[in-house]
């Protein structure tokens, strides 16, 4: 995977965060963190280095949102596989 491939991801999984409405407080503080690690990772060009507590988080909110936010879940899901295929 290319650098700017996961560049996009990101890119796309910050705007799908964005975008989420209606959530409850457990989502409100999974989307925040999310956020954060997402802002994090796109600061990092080139390093692209996630340790093993913002994996959990991205499986915690991808459980959390199953059900009620698909694409955003979807959007999740793509990017814990691009990360799992560059080794991180």
């Amino acid at each position: 995977m290319t650098e700017q491939t996961l560049r996009d991801l990101l890119d796309r999984l910050h705007d799908e965060l964005q975008r989420t409405e209606s959530v409850d407080e457990k989502g409100r503080d999974l989307l925040r963190d999310l956020d954060v690690d997402i802002r994090a990772l796109l600061e990092r060009s080139g390093e692209a280095d996630a340790d093993d507590s913002v994996l959990e988080r991205f499986q915690s909110a991808m459980d959390h949102f199953e059900l009620t936010h698909p694409k955003l879940t979807m959007a999740l899901s793509e990017m814990m596989n691009a990360l799992n295929n560059a080794g991180i």
